[in-house]
Parts: structure tokens; sequence; C-alpha cells
């Protein structure tokens, strides 16, 4: 059959592709710890589920406006500016998506012309490269420095005539590195003085540690205008099935999107919505208190993997991933192949985030601590018989 040429440009997730191999292991009667998802192991908290199913017993079950609920746009108005200090017209200036996955690719779609070059801070999550090539761009990736700091004279290097954007997470999937804010105003600074856009995908921002604060770039001044701010629910309050995310833009920019959703997929769930204001006016403790057992987590995960021989690793600021850099001359996928393989340790490869995260491996501690020992002690034992391997 022929498919249209852009089927091409999309490529498999690298997260997806190993986690399909886990399941075939699996099923041959092998025992895996999936180490690999980025997905929240506790439940979505309870005022958030009983907000939807009384919105569906209410019978709640129709549209809404592409744009979401206002009364949704109107909460995250409210968080952002509770938080960030970030002052946005709900009406116009938020839209409300099925996924935060949904509103970077539909932000791509709506700004960027084939031949269009995106500046990517890398590594990154593999989902933004495809949204860029979706839209007929090309990715153009600048490593950063140690734990996701920004190298600006590299950044600055990159733009030629064709830079449309810059795009960067923080905190950042999969180092776990957040940026400062004066790493964030040097990037917008930049951003202004080429005439570029930002897209900050800012999903992990309520998740950090010892004390760290990941600003928005749309919190700077003078930047409102060009930042597209990506956020949404999964995360913070483990809602990943639910499929609720938001973009935050200039007007212009919002009503391309609103365009775009239109033709996609006219709007999000109703009830899932009033799921997301239950959310983010109800109580934040269960917040705090699965950031609490993140922390617990890579704490313990960091620990062990920096004594394990062939491994060292950055203590994560943000997220809950740690990115190990192994000193095994090998292609991290061949590596997370035979980890699966040999001890049912299911990893993600560094190079599905970019030709910087090869020689890393990806490690979610979005599970139990005693998953996380059974894990750790395979991942011990897998590359002391690596070494001695390699020795011979």
């Amino acid at each position: 059959m022929r498919l249209a040429e852009r089927i091409k440009r999309l490529t498999p997730s690298g997260t997806i592709v190993m986690a399909e191999m886990a399941r075939s292991l699996a099923k041959s009667g092998r025992r895996v710890l999936h180490l690999e998802i980025g997905e929240p192991d506790f439940a979505t908290p309870n005022h958030i589920t009983e907000a939807a199913c009384k919105a569906i017993k209410e019978g709640f079950t129709h549209y809404t406006s592409s744009k979401g609920l206002i009364e949704l746009r109107e909460a995250i108005a409210e968080d952002l500016e509770r938080r960030q200090g970030v002052e946005v017209d709900p009406e116009s200036e938020v839209i409300v998506t099925p996924g935060a996955k949904h509103a970077i690719y539909c932000a791509c779609l709506a700004t960027l012309n084939p031949e269009d070059e995106v500046l990517v801070l890398s590594p990154t999550w593999p989902t933004h490269f495809t949204c860029i090539r979706a839209a007929g761009a090309s990715a153009v990736e600048v490593p950063c420095g140690e734990n996701y700091s920004l190298d600006e004279e590299r950044l600055k290097e990159s733009i030629t005539k064709k830079t449309r954007m810059i795009l960067f997470s923080s905190p950042n999937n999969p180092t776990g590195g957040v940026l400062s804010l004066d790493e964030v105003k040097a990037l917008t600074d930049l951003a202004a003085d080429h005439d570029l856009l930002v897209l900050s995908d800012e999903i992990y921002d309520c998740i950090t540690y010892d004390g760290v604060e990941a600003k928005s770039a749309a919190s700077l001044s003078g930047s409102r205008e060009r930042v597209i701010l990506i956020n949404g629910f999964s995360k913070r309050y483990a809602m990943t099935g639910w499929r609720l995310g938001y973009a935050v833009a200039d007007r212009e920019i919002v009503d391309a999107i609103n365009r775009i959703q239109q033709t996609t997929t006219t709007c999000p769930a109703s009830f899932v919505q009033k799921a997301g204001v239950a959310a983010l006016k109800g109580p934040q403790e269960c917040v705090e208190e699965m950031v609490k057992e993140y922390d617990k987590r890579r704490r313990f995960i960091v620990e062990r993997l920096n004594k394990t021989l062939g491994l060292s690793c950055q203590n994560p600021k943000g997220a809950f991933y740690a990115f190990p850099k192994y000193s095994a001359k090998m292609p991290s996928i061949e590596l997370c192949k035979r980890l699966l393989r040999e001890e049912g340790v299911c990893t993600t490869p560094g190079r599905v985030f970019g030709r910087y995260g090869e020689g890393h491996l990806r490690i979610s501690y979005a599970t139990s601590l005693d998953i996380l020992s059974e894990a750790a002690e395979k991942i011990e034992r897998f590359f002391t018989r690596l070494g001695e391997e390699l020795k011979g």
C-alpha cells in the first residue's frame, strides 16, 4: 500500500519499542521490571476521580468549546499566576487539549513551515523531534552541559536564517535537569534578539527537589508574546490516561492551534475537563506527597547507580528520571536490549532522546522502592558481568 511521505517522518517512540519487547518477554513467563515508562505509579487522587464521576452522572458528556471549558481555562490562568506569576487571559490565551503531547503537535503545525529549523536543547523527549518533523521542519540539536545546563554560546552559534523556534523542557526528560532563572532569561533574550518563538515544555514543573524551582519562560518580562507554554495534568496529578493538557500563548497562536483542534479532536472529553478543574482547585497535598515519595526513590536509585561498576549518575533536580552514563563502548540500544534479555530490567536507550543522549540509559523511578531495589541488584550484576566480558 502506498502511504503518505509524511509517515516516514513519524518514527516509533523508543520507549514504546522497549515496552513492547518487555511485554513479549513477559508473555514467555519471564519476570520483567519496568523502568522505561514515564508514568506515575500512584492512583489519581480521589477528589479528581469523584469530580469526573459526578459530571458523568449529571449528564455532562457533550461537546465543550474547542478551546476547552472556560471554567478550566480560568483555573489554569489562576494556577499560573499563583505559582509562576504569569498573567494570561483565559478567554484568548489558553487552550485545553487532549494531552500535552497534542498541544505540542498542534503548536508545531501552527507555527512551523517546511525548511524551518527548530533549535532543540538536547537530550530531550523524543516526541519533540517527531512533532517538529510532522510539521515538515527540521530539528537542530544543541547539546547541553552537565545536568542539562545551558550552553549559551553553542545555542547562539546554532542560529541561522532558517531558525524559527527554540524548544526546551525544564525540568528535563530524560536528565532531570532544571534550567536556572538566569539560563531561561538568557535563552528568551536570545530568542527576542533574533525574533524567534520559544516552546517551553513545563510538564514536570511541580516535581522538583532540594528547594529547586522550575521557573516558566513565560514569567519573564517581555517574553509572553513569543513563548508557547505547554503543560498538563498527567505527571502532576497522576492522570496519564485521562489525556488532559494545555497550551498558553499569544492570542494569534492560540487561535491557530484552535483551528487545528477543531479539525482533529474537536475538544477534550467534557467530564475529563471537570476533573481538571477539581485537580487545580482542590487540595494540593496529594502532589506534595507524591513528590516526597519520588524524592526518596531518587536518592535511593542515584546512590545505587553511582556504586555500580561502569556507571555514573548526576543527581536529578526535577522530574522522575535518572540518566546514568555508562563507560562500556556499546550503542545504548544494544545495551538496553541486553539488560532486558539477560536480567529482565526494561530501561530506555539514551539515543532515543537525541544524539547527545547516546552513552546513557534512562531509568524511571516512578515505581516502588521494592521494584527499584530489585532492579538495582540486577543492574549491578549486569554491569559487573559486562565489565568482565569487555576486559576479556
